[in-house]
């Protein structure tokens, strides 16, 4: 069934249609059709373009309709070209030929772009939400691992001692960020482009203020043309997400990491991982690996929105019909990657020691040594020279620096012996190396257990 061809003397192929049918993917979008259709129905009975009654039996078959859809009484298949001809179809086969007066002041291009954004905008509402749980699981673990001790990373290499707490806190904040990024995306997609019709607007007295109300707009499209062919929402939903999902990314690469025997930080629980079929011994990260795997294909979409769009004309081209598929698929992924990594965090074990002491290794110190001997008024530059020297000399010696004896530091820098004293060791403890860092953003605990009060309040504040 077509909703046009009156002006074509041949059937189209078969292959054709099925080609043409977007129905396998945007059926989807059935209740936000229907919604949509309500609400202009309406809206024609308000301002007398149909009748009071015409504009009711309208309504009481959309609904009819809907309750055979959810009720699997009506099949999908490639006999209509898209979800709007289905709905359309199966109106006017209850209603009779008044379903057909349901179009009267709209077209496909304006109700598509309508359903699209009505769907996307209850889509990052659920993904807010969504991230908004992971936000308080990661405060949770924070405030429970204030005082654990780890290696902080550059380049990979054991650079500074943090606590697990702020290392956690890092991904708080990129989460945070993601959702804001969507709630800033929201209001490019709350706006209403129904009454554009094809691309220049009706001739019809219809009301746009009142359906943008009655369907929770904030605001409507004021050109035409924009309002049908625009997909920058689509967009920079997608740009949001393929950073949504680099940031899962960034920490699945550290779970992984840190699940290996090499570092052997942390357990994921035995329902968070998988097996061999090979090697009885193994238990692998694949969910961590598999959100890591997923960012390409995240990725993937973002690009391929912009390249169908890159080159074409004002206003509608079926070219846009190949904006939902990547939508779909990317709300699919990250809703369920969303739902499975809370519950990871929270039953993976933490080798609270094991973290420590890999914190004891490595000369994380030296930077404190640094710190230590600028404070007593040595140049930065010479005292980094200094803690250099010292530093080959341990790895000469097998030592750490905290175990290189008082009178061998005065012995291999005499001219510096007066600042070697035994309190050069408290600067040298990796506990009070952290606790030390209480600048505002630092990670001693002090500071960090401030910004999750913080950040607290704010997660309640938005949930």
């Amino acid at each position: 069934m077509k909703l046009w061809g009156g002006r074509f003397k041949k059937e189209t192929h078969q292959l054709v249609n099925e080609f043409n049918s977007s129905l396998k993917f945007d059926r989807r979008l059935y209740h936000y059709d229907i919604a949509g259709s309500i609400a202009h129905a309406k809206m024609l009975a308000r301002t007398g373009i149909i009748s009071r009654e015409e504009g009711e039996k309208i309504i009481s078959g959309l609904k009819m309709v809907e309750a055979d859809i959810e009720a699997g009484k009506i099949p999908f298949g490639n006999t209509f070209e898209d979800i709007h001809t289905l709905v359309e179809k199966h109106l006017t086969d209850k209603i009779g030929a008044v379903g057909g007066k349901l179009h009267t002041a709209r077209s496909r291009n304006d109700q598509v772009a309508l359903d699209m954004r009505l769907y996307l905008r209850d889509k990052i509402k659920h993904l807010q939400a969504l991230l908004i749980h992971l936000l308080e699981v990661l405060l949770r673990l924070a405030e429970n691992y204030l005082e654990v001790i780890m290696p902080g990373y550059t380049h990979l290499q054991r650079a500074q001692p943090v606590t697990l707490s702020h290392h956690l806190m890092a991904y708080y904040f990129m989460f945070k960020r993601d959702y804001e990024r969507w709630e800033d995306n929201l209001k490019r997609v709350n706006v209403l482009p129904l009454g554009s019709s094809a691309l220049a607007g009706t001739t019809f007295p219809i009301d746009r203020e009142w359906i943008a109300a009655e369907l929770g707009f904030d605001s409507i499209s004021e050109n035409s043309l924009d309002g049908v062919s625009d997909r920058d929402f689509i967009i920079e939903f997608l740009g949001v997400a393929a950073t949504v999902i680099m940031h899962l990314s960034r920490l699945s690469e550290e779970l992984i990491i840190w699940t290996s025997s090499e570092f052997d930080f942390i357990e994921l629980d035995d329902a968070y991982a998988t097996g061999s079929s090979i090697m009885p011994q193994k238990k692998n990260p694949d969910i961590a690996e598999l959100t890591r795997g997923k960012t390409g294909r995240i990725y993937g979409h973002l690009m391929q929105i912009l390249t169908t769009l890159k080159g074409l004309p004002l206003a509608y081209n079926k070219d846009m019909q190949e904006d939902k598929e990547g939508v779909f698929d990317t709300i699919d992924n990250l809703e369920m990657i969303l739902q499975i990594f809370p519950e990871m965090l929270t039953t993976m074990k933490i080798k609270k020691e094991r973290m420590e002491q890999a914190a004891r290794k490595g000369f994380l110190n030296a930077t404190d040594l640094a710190d230590y001997l600028a404070s007593k008024g040595i140049p930065f530059r010479q005292a980094h020279e200094v803690v250099g020297k010292a530093v080959l000399y341990s790895l000469e010696q097998g030592l750490e620096l905290n175990e290189i004896p008082l009178d061998q530091w005065r012995s291999l820098f005499p001219d510096l012996s007066e600042y070697f004293s035994e309190e050069l060791y408290d600067y040298l403890d990796i506990k009070k190396c952290v606790q030390g860092r209480s600048s505002i953003g630092g990670t001693s605990p002090s500071e960090t257990e401030r910004v999750i009060i913080k950040e607290k309040k704010w997660v309640e504040d938005n949930r």
